[in-house]
């Protein structure tokens, strides 16, 4: 090992924080190949043996195995999604395929495969602890379903598709970033930009700056279809132009185009699935999650998809009324939803959101709301590290501490957007819980919340509140969860189970103790008044026809891609034509109400870890409406509660099965009805 690289040197900080400070870009890849070689070494010592495969001489030994490599990994690729530079992303792109050449070369060794097999035949003589089963189980089908059975000739195709998949998944993040950038809106005048606050115009006002336009505003794109924005720009022509810039984004034609680019992963993927006996690549992906099959998940669609479809016109209705009754009406756009939806909301429920923001300051919805909630459930402590520094100057270190005062690992957060960040919100691990590798997890919640001009404070909306209290849940997962072997460590638990934890965690944010603390207004001090909280109780179930309709169109986008045979993926299809198929497949083809999500930019499948799983939202949402019906049957905020829900949820990891765990639990499976209750969709 080369111990003048920072990155394979022992680590000197708090709970193993990577030293960033001394890290470089041309450390990356030197230091992944040593970690690669060693796990192949520890791999090929591993086969070698002589010995009769023993849980220590074989799964101990394949835990042992990658945790340099896991290491280097988990340091970079933090980096890579919040700090893009040029330089790091081709080092991503150079990366991709030997990563996955390495991981196949692991998980397809035949000598490994048939002593993990032989363990799992045995498993029922062996002296083993409930994780340790599971483990070997884990293994054995995780080798099976990666295609380690296969022969010489299917593995060498495997092995290409993975390859390729892996550049190709890299590429469209990569285009994706770039044509957010290129596409943020630029606006010669402030005028354009009437019903922003203050805060907002000067944000703008800084984005356009950092870009050498002086004089103008530019405001940077989200992630999903919408804008916060289009709930307050009074100019239709601004709104137009800002959802037209988002939904453009990847298409064809665009420097940055991602069609070609997403037609290629799905047919791969439909290719890869065939070669590993199954029918689609959603049949692939979901025979191994709690659903059981792409069946339950499309199932479980379709029964939301006609009462959010019904909903949604009943709202439409409203706000089609609303804007007849103006001077000079028009037809209801996509662009026009969100800020008519304000004007219903003030007249039915006398509600301003936007004027909401002064009680949402962002310091103090982290350390009185989000940090509060958290210590008042779990009596952790929290408390910042300014003596520490992560991958970012905006990335801010904490460290938390157990009801006892002992340490439990360190929790980061990095806040605001900036142009080398990927979009949307998102946990991840720098480090992850193992008692065999002796580490304490350190997790990652980032965000793209619009950084104010200098001296003025950050408001939030109070979608972005639920994203921090959302973030946060993923968070406590990580660093709650104690397991012996790395394989199971924080959230690495099946997709449509991960958010399941941080959807709880939104529980919080209208619990009157914890509202009281934190939505205080930034100038006054006083709280947000009381007959505003009833109304946005009240109002809870409003607009949710619209909410659940965008989030259904995408997740059936999602299963009609990744439904289709490899038969069918070698079509050449047009992507527009085939949304709109798909949309009015499940009834949700309404122009006013566009998918959560296009197929362009939808990062979610087509460079994250959602591929065939974008239901898992609403999948996991289940659980998670039954468990706050549970916390209130049971005296809400409670350290009781906390303990048990810790405990038996968020404490074991992926080392059980999640759906056991749950049972558990709640002691009984999940209930719908509260989900439908909550989305206002209950017959």
């Amino acid at each position: 090992m080369d111990s003048a690289n920072p990155l394979l040197a022992a680590r000197t900080l708090a709970s193993g924080l990577p030293d960033y400070a001394a890290i470089r870009p041309a450390h990356y890849m030197p230091a992944f190949e040593a970690a690669m070689a060693a796990q192949r070494r520890a791999v090929d010592a591993l086969t070698a043996q002589e010995a009769a495969p023993t849980f220590d001489n074989t799964m101990r030994a394949l835990e042992d195995s990658g945790e340099l490599l896991d290491r280097v990994a988990r340091t970079f690729y933090t980096v890579s999604s919040a700090d893009a530079t040029d330089e790091i992303q081709q080092i991503e792109e150079a990366l991709a395929p030997v990563l996955s050449a390495h991981s196949d070369a692991v998980q397809l060794d035949p000598a490994l495969y048939a002593r993990v097999s032989r363990l799992h035949a045995d498993r029922d003589a062996l002296d083993l602890s409930s994780e340790q089963r599971y483990l070997i189980e884990r293994r054995f089908r995780e080798m099976t379903r990666a295609g380690a059975g296969l022969d010489q000739t299917a593995k060498a195709r495997l092995v290409e598709l993975n390859q390729r998949l892996s550049t190709l998944t890299t590429t469209f993040e990569k285009n994706l970033l770039a044509d957010t950038n290129d596409l943020a809106v630029v606006f010669d005048d402030a005028g354009e930009l009437a019903g922003l606050s203050p805060g907002e115009l000067s944000a703008a006002a800084r984005a356009a700056a950092d870009r050498g336009l002086d004089g103008r505003f530019v405001v940077t794109l989200t992630l999903f279809t919408g804008h916060p924005y289009l709930a307050s720009l009074e100019s239709r022509e601004s709104r137009r132009r800002l959802l037209e810039a988002s939904r453009s984004r990847g298409a064809r034609g665009n420097a940055h185009d991602n069609t070609v680019v997403l037609r290629e992963i799905v047919r791969l993927r439909a290719e890869r699935a065939e070669l590993l006996g199954h029918a689609s690549h959603a049949d692939y992906v979901l025979s191994d999650q709690t659903a059981g099959s792409d069946e339950a998940a499309r199932t479980l669609l379709r029964r939301l998809a006609v009462p959010a479809a019904r909903n949604a016109q009943r709202e439409q209705a409203a706000l089609q009324a609303l804007i007849d009754g103006e001077s000079r009406p028009f037809r209801l756009a996509a662009h026009d939803w969100a800020y008519y939806t304000e004007k219903v909301r003030a007249a039915q429920y006398d509600l301003d959101r936007a004027a909401l923001r002064p009680w949402f300051e962002a310091e103090r919805v982290l350390r009185d709301g989000v940090f509060y909630a958290a210590e008042r459930l779990y009596g952790i402590r929290i408390d910042e590290r300014t003596d520490l520094s992560a991958y970012h100057p905006d990335a801010r270190v904490f460290e938390v501490f157990e009801p006892d005062g002992s340490s439990l690992g360190l929790f980061i957060l990095d806040l605001y957007t900036r142009d080398t960040k990927r979009g949307g919100a998102w946990m991840n691990s720098i480090v992850t819980q193992s008692t065999l590798r002796g580490t304490s997890p350190i997790v990652v919640n980032n965000l793209n919340v619009v950084r104010p001009a200098p001296g003025t404070p950050t408001l939030l909306t109070l979608d972005e509140v639920t994203t921090l209290f959302h973030e946060f849940g993923h968070a406590l997962h990580g660093l709650f969860a104690r397991v012996t072997y790395p394989h199971f460590s924080g959230t690495a638990v099946f997709r449509d189970f991960v958010e399941f934890p941080s959807q709880v965690n939104e529980m919080w944010i209208f619990e009157p103790e914890i509202l009281d603390s934190y939505a205080r207004h930034v100038d006054t001090g006083e709280p947000l008044p009381r007959d505003v909280i009833d109304r946005l109780r009240a109002s809870e179930t409003f607009n949710q026809g619209f909410a659940t309709s965008e989030y259904l169109a995408a997740s059936w986008i999602d299963q009609a891609w990744h439904g289709l045979s490899a038969t069918e993926a070698r079509e050449e299809i047009d992507v527009a034509g085939f949304e709109a198929a798909a949309l009015a497949d499940i009834g949700l083809d309404n122009p006013v109400v566009p998918p959560r999500y296009a197929s362009t930019y939808f990062a979610h499948v087509f460079s994250g870890g959602y591929s065939a799983g974008y239901y898992s939202y609403i999948w996991s949402e289940v659980l998670d409406a039954d468990t706050v019906e549970w916390f209130r049957e049971n005296g809400g905020l409670d350290r009781a509660n906390g303990l048990q829900f810790r405990e038996r949820l968020l404490g074991v990891g992926g080392a059980k099965d999640p759906l056991e765990a749950y049972r558990d639990f709640r002691g009984r499976d999940a209930d719908i009805r509260p989900l439908l209750d909550r989305r206002g969709l209950a017959e």
